[in-house]
Order: C-alpha cells, then structure tokens, then sequence
C-alpha cells in the first residue's frame, strides 16, 4: 500500500484501522476488572498481522465507563491494554496504540466529553497523534456506538459477529447507516478489508 505524503508538514500520511476492543479483540466480560479474565478472541491475532502487513496502523478506541462508575481505575485500564498488547506480541501481532473514555454521562458529576463513543475525539486525537489519512481508514466493532462512531468519523465500518454483534444485527436501528462489511470476527473483516481496497 503506497502511503501519502501530507505535503503541508512532510510526513507520511497513513491508513488506521480503528479497533473496539471489549467483543471485537478480546472476549467480552461485563466490565472486566481482572487481569486474568482478559482473553484474545480466536483469530484476532491473525486478523491484526493481516492489517499490519496490508499497512494499516492498528489504533484500539474503547469506551470504558467502568472508571466514572467507579468499578476499577484509569491506572487498571492501561494495565488491561498493556497485557493485552502483550498478548498479542506473543502471537506475533502488533497494536499501535490505546486511547480510552473513562467517562459517562451519568457517573463522575455528569462529565460531557468528546472521546465517548459514538462522539470522536478519541478518533481526531489519533488522527493528530500518528497523521492518519482517515479517507483511507476503517473501523471495526461489535457495538452500534461503534458503527455511530465510524458515521460520525466519516470512514467506513466493519460490524463483527463477536460480541454484541449478532444482537445488533437482529435490532439494527432503522435510519443508521449499515456497515460497509459484516464479518464473522477481526480476521474475516481484515479479509474483506482488504479485499475492498483491491476491488
């Protein structure tokens, strides 16, 4: 995949794939708070090597308001995305970067943020962070806050069937953009992905 250069600044711009984490990388758990609860869905690995090969920057964007409900702290969180960084590594498979909302709209003095899903600041952030060409970039959930997210973003989405996939499936809200793919699990969406650039 030939990169594009931002001719403003010099750098190279590239594509990111945009990734859920909770359902769509790693098993989901209702708000996970153990390091030894965390456990990487069959083939994400694969699906990971298969983006990173086709060039894409892999950047996880999770929400995770058990921080403003006060079920584990932001410092549990980076450790959760450390271990999952790691395990990953051992499969030969390599994530960018994390960003996480800790907030939620009724917890914490009723914070209003920007990084919440389906709003996208945690998107523009990486964007700045690691110059993404998001025209180029994708989105991968199991939740309709993720597919919300990708609309909001402007960049196409992926729905995986893992997770809270197949409930959005049956009650897709009717006026909400479908997905551009709809894949069994990270490895199939990266095949299609992959696959619809060629096409």
């Amino acid at each position: 995949m030939a990169n594009e250069e931002n001719r403003s600044t010099g750098k190279i711009s590239r594509p990111a794939v945009f990734l859920d984490r909770d359902g769509t990388i790693i098993e989901l758990r209702d708000y996970l708070c153990n390091l030894d609860e965390i456990s990487l869905l069959p083939r994400a690995a694969e699906g990971l090597r298969f983006l990173h090969d086709a060039g894409y920057l892999l950047i996880v964007v999770t929400n995770q308001s058990g921080v403003a409900r006060g079920y584990f702290t932001e410092d549990f969180v980076k450790e959760a995305n450390d271990r999952i960084t790691e395990l990953f590594a051992a499969q030969g498979a390599q994530l960018d970067a994390f960003y996480y909302c800790p907030h939620h709209p009724d917890y914490g003095d009723s914070v209003k943020c920007n990084c919440r899903k389906p709003k996208i600041g945690m998107i523009t952030r990486a964007a700045a962070d690691f110059d993404i060409d998001l025209s180029r970039s994708w989105l991968i959930g199991d939740n309709i806050s993720d597919i919300k997210t990708a609309v909001n973003a402007g960049i196409p989405s992926v729905l995986v069937t893992t997770g809270y996939g197949q409930d959005v499936l049956r009650d897709y809200p009717k006026g909400l953009r479908k997905p551009e793919i709809i894949a069994e699990d990270v490895c199939d969406a990266a095949k299609q992905i992959i696959s619809w650039r060629r096409g």
